[in-house]
C-alpha cells in the first residue's frame, strides 16, 4: 500500500526515480508562505460557513501559523516524499494537530491550491519589480536633471545623427522602463483572481465562501469557471513577458554602457564598484556588470519560450506539464529582481565625460539636418536643400572640416543662399534648443518629461 497521502488506491510505492522526477519540492518549497497563507484564509471560511467546526478552524490556523513561524527560524527542512510545498505542509499540520489537520483540505484540490499560490506569488513580484524599476527611473531622471545641457551625438545605424543631450537620451530609457512599470502592473491584475473553489476542475459540492477567501487575501474579484481557472497560467506568460521586455530594454542600456566606457566612445567612466580587471592585462578595466545584463536577458527570453511551448498542446483542464511553470516564472522573477539593482546602482556612481560627448557630437556633421532646414527656411524646397547639404558634407569629409568651422565663402561657394546668421543657426547648442517641440532635446521640454516621470514614479 502507497503511504502517500493520495495513496489509498495503489498497491505498491512510486518507483524511486520516477518519485523524484515528480517531486517539485526543490523548488516550489519557495510559495511556502503564500500556500500557508492561502491555507489559513481557507480553514477561516470552512469554519465560518459551518463546513468545519470553529474549533478545527482555530487549530489548523494556529498550527499553520507555527509551521509558518519554524520555517523563517530555518527549523523544518521538507521532505521529498512529500512531492511538493502543499503535502509537506499538509503533512507537518497532521503531525502537530492531528486529524484536524486532515480537515484542512475539504473542498480544495492541490489544482485550484497551486492556481492560488501562483496568482499570490505573481502579485507579490510585481509588486517588488514595480518598486526597483521606479527606483531605476527616478536615477535616469537625476541623472538627465543634471545633463539638460550635455550635448552629445545621437544616433541611428550606430552612425551619428543630430546632436542631442545626455537628458534627451537618459529619458528615452526612462520612457522604456515606465511601459515595463505598465506591464507589470498589467500582470499583477491579470493575477488578481481567487482561484480557490475550483477543486480539481468541477468545483466542489460544498457551500464555500469564495469571496470571503478573496476578501481574506485581498483579491479584487474570483475566477468565473473552475476548468480555466486550475488550467489558466496566462497571467505566468504576462509577468514573464513583462520580464522579456523589462530584460530587453536592460540589455539595450547596458550596450550603450558598454559601448560609450570603450576608448574609442569614452563617454562614461564606470566606478571600480561596478567593474572588473583581467587576470592577464593589468590596464583592464571591464565592464563586467553591464555585460552580465546583457547576457541573461537571453535566459529570460528562454523561460518564455518554455512556458509557452510547456502550454501550447495542453486539453482542459490540469495536466501535471503545468508544474513546468515554476522554475520558468521563478528564474524570470530572480534574473530581473538581480539585474535592476545593479543597473541602478552602476548608473548612480557613473562619471559622465562631457567634453567628450560634446567632442564626438561635432564631429559627425549632426548638424547637416539643421544646415538643410536653414535653406529651407530661406525659401529653398527641402528636397534640394537635402541635395546642397550632402555635397557640403562630402566638401567637408574631403577638406578634414566640420560645418561650422567653414568659412561663409565656402558655404555660399554652394549656395548663396546661406548667410552670415548661418553660423548661429547650425551651432549645437542652437540645434537641440531649437527642437523644442514637447518629446524633443530641449532642455525645456526635456525637463517637463522629467518632472512628469517624478510625479508618476513618486504616487
Amino acid at each position: 500500500m502507497s503511504k502517500k497521502m493520495w495513496g489509498g488506491r495503489f498497491a505498491t510505492e512510486t518507483d524511486a526515480q520516477a518519485a523524484g522526477f515528480h517531486s517539485s519540492i526543490s523548488f516550489d518549497s519557495r510559495l511556502y508562505r503564500v500556500d500557508i497563507m492561502g491555507s489559513m484564509a481557507h480553514a477561516k471560511m470552512l469554519g465560518a460557513t459551518g463546513i468545519i467546526s470553529e474549533t478545527d478552524a482555530k487549530l489548523i490556523v494556529e498550527g499553520l501559523q507555527g509551521i509558518l513561524n519554524d520555517i523563517e527560524a530555518g527549523k523544518i527542512e521538507f521532505n521529498e516524499h512529500d512531492e511538493d510545498i502543499h503535502m509537506n505542509i499538509e503533512r507537518l499540520l497532521t503531525e502537530r494537530i492531528g486529524d484536524a489537520g486532515k480537515r484542512l483540505h475539504t473542498g480544495r484540490s492541490r489544482n485550484d491550491q497551486v492556481a492560488l499560490d501562483v496568482r499570490m506569488f505573481l502579485k507579490q513580484s510585481c509588486s517588488e519589480v514595480d518598486a526597483m524599476l521606479r527606483g531605476l527611473i527616478g536615477t535616469l531622471c537625476d541623472i538627465a536633471e543634471s545633463n539638460l545641457n550635455t550635448i552629445m551625438p545621437a544616433y541611428t545605424h550606430l552612425q551619428k545623427a543630430q546632436p542631442t543631450t545626455l537628458a534627451h537620451h537618459m529619458m528615452a530609457y526612462a520612457q522604456m522602463f515606465y511601459r515595463d512599470v505598465l506591464r507589470f502592473a498589467y500582470a499583477a491584475h491579470a493575477a488578481d483572481m481567487m482561484p480557490l473553489g475550483s477543486g480539481a476542475l468541477c468545483a466542489t459540492t460544498y457551500p464555500l465562501d469564495r469571496n470571503m477567501v478573496a476578501n481574506e487575501l485581498g483579491f479584487a474579484s474570483i475566477t468565473p469557471n473552475s476548468m480555466d481557472a486550475v488550467a489558466d497560467r496566462d497571467c505566468v506568460l504576462d509577468y514573464i513577458y513583462a520580464c522579456a521586455v523589462c530584460a530587453m530594454h536592460l540589455s539595450r542600456l547596458s550596450e550603450e554602457i558598454v559601448l560609450w566606457s570603450t576608448g574609442e566612445f569614452g563617454f562614461v567612466s564606470l566606478s571600480d564598484a561596478y567593474s572588473t580587471g583581467s587576470s592577464i592585462m593589468p590596464q583592464k578595466k571591464n565592464p563586467d556588470m553591464a555585460e552580465l545584463i546583457r547576457g541573461k536577458t537571453g535566459r529570460v527570453y528562454g523561460d518564455l519560450m518554455a512556458l509557452f511551448t510547456a502550454l501550447k498542446g495542453l486539453p482542459l483542464a490540469y495536466n501535471k506539464d503545468m508544474q513546468e511553470d515554476k522554475e520558468a516564472l521563478f528564474d524570470a522573477h530572480d534574473t530581473v529582481s538581480a539585474c535592476l539593482p545593479v543597473m541602478t546602482g552602476m548608473l548612480q556612481t557613473a562619471a559622465w565625460r562631457k567634453d567628450n560627448m560634446a567632442k564626438a557630437a561635432g564631429l559627425g556633421f549632426t548638424n547637416a539636418t539643421d544646415a538643410a532646414d536653414y535653406l529651407a527656411k530661406k525659401g529653398m524646397p527641402f528636397r534640394d536643400a537635402h541635395e546642397v547639404v550632402g555635397k557640403l558634407v562630402l566638401y567637408c569629409e574631403t577638406n578634414g572640416k566640420a560645418i561650422d568651422a567653414l568659412s561663409l565663402e565656402e558655404l555660399q561657394s554652394l549656395s548663396p543662399m546661406f548667410e552670415a546668421d548661418v553660423f548661429d543657426a547650425l551651432s549645437l547648442e542652437a540645434c537641440v534648443q531649437r527642437r523644442a517641440v514637447f518629446g524633443g532635446p530641449n532642455p525645456q521640454s526635456v525637463q517637463k518629461h522629467i518632472d512628469m516621470m517624478k510625479a508618476f514614479i513618486e504616487k
